[in-house]
Formats: structure tokens, sequence, C-alpha cells
């Protein structure tokens, strides 16, 4: 069964439709990119999934459940995260305490235990604390744990952004356009870890991205969409060579 259903939805705002009719499922463990000119509707699908935006159609299902049952922020407690096109990071803290705070979803104990800081929630701090490191350890941050986020390289920030989800313990990923600002250096070590993601972890990874050589180098799948309406999907060389995705790209379809 597929872990995530997109059935024909449909977004409108005022008059203008942003999404018409788009549909796509992702298998467990795969890489599935979507891609399209500026303004095709790309963000505007992650934030349906993401419940930001809610549909005029169509259904979404993620491992078996109506996802638009869900409220925004009850989103990640259904094993999803993501991370945004503007890195969204507290800039006056360290690496290690946004982490921390990524780590949100998974607090269960109850704020008067908290108050007291009673032994279970000094043992719930602790596997927090685990987790966290376990991520800075895969991400290669432990130089940076104890940094500022505001005096970090921009390429630095992304990947904190990207462990911040990852400390969630998610089953799905959704990564808006990570290589976005990124240097040719830069992006090919954001290659290396979503092909670790998914192959070390074994997350499930939907991305929006325009640099088709990562596309390329780490998806399994690709769809294609212009002006809220899906052109094509498949492999990533089917794509690049489909004739409505060049004519796309090349007459300047937009939002």
């Amino acid at each position: 069964m597929s872990l995530l259903q997109v059935n024909n939805v449909s977004l409108s705002f005022g008059g203008i439709r942003a999404i018409d009719g788009v549909s796509f499922s992702v298998e467990p463990g795969e890489v599935f990119t979507i891609v399209g000119p500026n303004g095709a509707g790309k963000s505007s699908l992650f934030n349906l999934i993401s419940r930001f935006y809610h549909p005029a159609g169509g259904a979404i299902r993620f491992d078996g459940e109506d996802l638009l049952e869900r409220k925004p922020h009850e989103v990640i407690d259904a094993g999803i995260a993501r991370t945004f096109q503007n890195i969204e990071l507290f800039d006056h803290a360290t690496v290690l305490d946004n982490l921390l705070i990524g780590r949100h979803s998974r607090r269960q104990t109850r704020w008067f235990e908290d108050l007291l800081f009673l032994p279970r929630v000094r043992r719930e701090e602790r596997s927090h604390r685990r987790a966290v490191e376990e991520v800075i350890d895969f991400l290669e941050l432990a130089a940076y744990r104890d940094r500022m986020i505001q005096g970090l390289p921009y390429g630095v920030r992304k990947v904190v952004e990207i462990a911040q989800a990852l400390v969630s313990q998610p089953k799905l990923l959704l990564l808006d356009e990570p290589a976005s600002g990124l240097s040719v250096e830069e992006t090919e070590n954001m290659a290396w870890w979503i092909e670790d993601m998914q192959k070390d972890l074994g997350l499930t990874i939907v991305m929006v991205e325009h640099d088709m050589g990562l596309v390329s180098q780490v998806s399994d799948r690709v769809l294609a969409i212009a002006e809220g309406r899906p052109l094509a999907e498949g492999s990533p060389a089917e794509i690049q060579a489909h004739p409505e995705v060049i004519r796309a790209w090349l007459g300047g379809v937009g939002e």
C-alpha cells in the first residue's frame, strides 16, 4: 500500500486555480520529486499535505489515514515532517536547542510533571538528548552543536533545518527546495544526505526542487506540474525528455 496518496486535489485562491486535479502516490522508502516552473503550484501541494491549506476538492491519505481529518499541528504526530524554502529556525538559539525544540512532538510528560521535574521527566529528557545527538552525528553537525544559528553559514543552516525535522522521527520527510541557495559542492553534499536518509534511515522523501542535477541523482520518480496541473510522471530521464515538460519550461509557464 502507498504511504502517501494524493487524489485529484484542487485549491483556489479567489478566482485563481492554484492546484487543479493533481493526483500521485508515494511508495514507502522512495524519493519522489515534484518539479515545475516557478509558480507551478509545487509549494502549494506541500502546504496541502502539511494541512496549512485545505483543498477545495479531492482527498489525501497518509499511512491509510484520512489526512484531511487532522489539524495542521497534528500532522507531525502522524509522522510527517517538513522543511521550508525559507529556513525556519530560531536564530538566537544554538543548534542543540533548535533540535531539542524539534522533539516537542515526542514529549509524553504532563505539565505538572515538568514543573516538578519528576524522575519520568528526567528519563524522557535523556531520551530526547540521545535522539538529538544521534541526528547530530548522522548529519555531521558536532562542530556546530553549541553555536548560535545566526552565526552559521547558509549551507549549514539548511542541514540544521533537516536535522530539526529528523529528530521528530518521521515516516515521511517533505523537503521544499533543499538545494536552493547552495553552492555546487553543498548541493552534492545535500544529495549524499538525501541518499543516506533514504538508505540508512529508511525514510520516504517527497521533494520539491529546481536543480535537475540533484533531482536526477536522488529521485526514484518525478512528477512534473505546470499551472497547477500535472504534465507527466516517470523517471528523471523520462521527465527531462518529455515534450510537454520542455514546453512548460521553455514556454515560460508560471503562476
